[in-house]
Formats: C-alpha cells, structure tokens, sequence
C-alpha cells in the first residue's frame, strides 16, 4: 500500500469506484503545445493573458476569468469568447497529459472535469462512455446541459436521457468543451444562469443523480478561492458521503480550509505528483 494513509484511502476508493476525480485547473500543469512549448492557458490568470493577447486586463478583470470573459462578451458579444476558447482548446494541439493518461487506464465508473481542454475525452477516445457537457442561456429546454455517446471510435453522438447506458463510464465537462460541440460556461452570466440550473436541479441528469450518492471526491488541482468554483463543485458534489473524500491542495490558505471543512472535504498538503508516485509505489509493492 501507498505509505501515506490518505493516499491509501484514496487509491482503494479509486479502484473500488467509490472515489470521485474531480479535476480543477492545476490538473492541466505540465500540458504544453508542442510547436513551441507554450503552456496551455488553464488557470484564471493565463486565460485571461491569452484572451487578450498576452497583456493584463484593468485589475478589477484580472480578479477572476469569468469577469475578464463577461467584459468581452459585452464589447465583442458571445461569440468573441467562445471563438477564443475554440482557439485554445479545439484548434491548438496540446501534450499528452500523464495524469489523464493514469485516470484513463483506472477504468473509472465517473470522472468530473472542471476544464474546458478535450485531453480527458482523448484519453477515453479508444472506450465506449457518456459525455455529458454543461450549458447556459439556452431556449427550447429546461435542463442545462446535452448528452453524447460514444461507441469509442472517437466520434460521438447526441442522446436523451432514457437513451443513456448507464454501464458507460461518465465524462462530466460541467464548464464545456469544444467536442463535440463548442459550448462553454465563461463569463459571469455564464455563471449566474449555470449555477441557478444546478441549485434547481437542472443542471445535472437524473442517472447521475443516482449515481453520485454516497460518492467520496478527490479534488485535483482545484483552487477554491473564488465563488465560481466553490458554488459549482457545491452542487455537482450534492448527496456526496460524510466524510465527502479528500483535496490534493498545496498550501491551501484559510479560506480553502474553511470551505473544504464546511463540504467534509480533508485537506491533503500534496499534490498531483504525490498522487501519482504513490500510484506508481503501490503498484511496484503489488507486483513485487
């Protein structure tokens, strides 16, 4: 076994499938595009450098992305924005990822992906699953989100939700992706319509909302700082078991430990790495 208890926890929880990844923006770091070995924009900050060519925004935008994307949306309209996370994340080729890589090959029933990159769905291109992309401010339906299959051709296609599998593994992008289709939450009315949906009860599909209860998380690479991701991770962890699992957090500040302990979150001070070295321990020890 892995020789911190956590990380014990953790990776039985993993390979039993009561254990939830839940990947913030961190879970990209080390992700580069391999022309020129620029760094994917994932994090507040460079999202908003890269959606203004490279230069800082007044400081009140630069405070979270969601805000930096709202004051785009209303010079330029939607569609500046989701052209630029189109740029990023559908027409630039990115670096494998080696934790996307391990989470694939744990076989894992439901996996939630906090960013907006496809890398998770190229991991599982080669696997039937269920995607499930989150949406806003949309017309002609009371949920917040649409649901593709794949057959694990690396083509997907639309479905409803009778029509679910539900022995597929689950990819959640509750803030989007470019594929399929480009839909995306970024900006704070965005935000607003989303996290609405969510507390209502329309953002989430009614097979997942069986099949999270009594789910454990793992936060990977998650910062909780700002409301976005607090109030987001708030409702899609909803029914989740006491204690609700655990967040690889490096030098979490107080605000973050007060949030983690209010969901019966531990705070765990290590990181994606530690992860994956204590993975690599167990399994070495296993086939000893």
């Amino acid at each position: 076994m892995a020789s911190n208890p956590a990380m014990a926890s953790i990776l039985t929880g993993l390979a039993d499938g009561s254990v939830v990844p839940y990947l913030g923006c961190h879970a990209l770091d080390g992700v580069t595009n391999p022309a020129n070995g620029q760094a994917i924009p994932a994090d507040s900050n460079s999202l908003i450098l890269a959606m203004n060519d490279g230069r800082p925004m007044a400081p009140k935008l630069m405070y979270e992305f969601p805000r930096a994307a709202m004051n785009v949306e209303l010079k330029r309209g939607r569609a500046a924005v989701s052209k630029f996370l189109d740029r990023t994340y559908r027409d630039t080729l990115w670096s494998a990822s080696t934790l996307h890589t391990w989470l694939a090959a744990q076989h894992l029933p439901y996996i939630v992906d906090s960013n907006r990159d496809t890398l998770l769905q190229q991991a599982y291109a080669d696997r039937p699953h269920t995607l499930i992309v989150g949406l806003a401010r949309i017309g002609g339906s009371d949920y917040r989100f649409k649901l593709f299959q794949s057959e694990g051709t690396g083509n997907y296609r639309s479905i409803d939700q009778d029509a679910v599998d539900v022995t597929l593994p689950v990819l959640f992008k509750p803030l989007g992706t470019p594929l399929p289709e480009s839909h995306y939450i970024a900006s704070d009315a965005d935000f607003v319509d989303y996290v609405t949906e969510l507390m209502g009860g329309f953002g989430i599909p009614s097979f997942v909302k069986r099949m999270r209860q009594g789910k454990r998380y793992l936060l990977l690479g998650l910062p909780l700082s700002r409301d976005t991701e607090r109030m987001v991770l708030s409702d899609i962890q909803f029914g989740a078991a006491q204690p609700a699992g655990w967040a690889l957090l490096p030098n979490a500040n107080d605000k973050e430990k007060r949030f983690l302990n209010k969901l019966g979150l531990e705070w765990v001070d290590a990181g994606i790495a530690d992860l994956l070295a204590a993975a690599l321990l167990e399994l070495e020890q296993e086939t000893a």
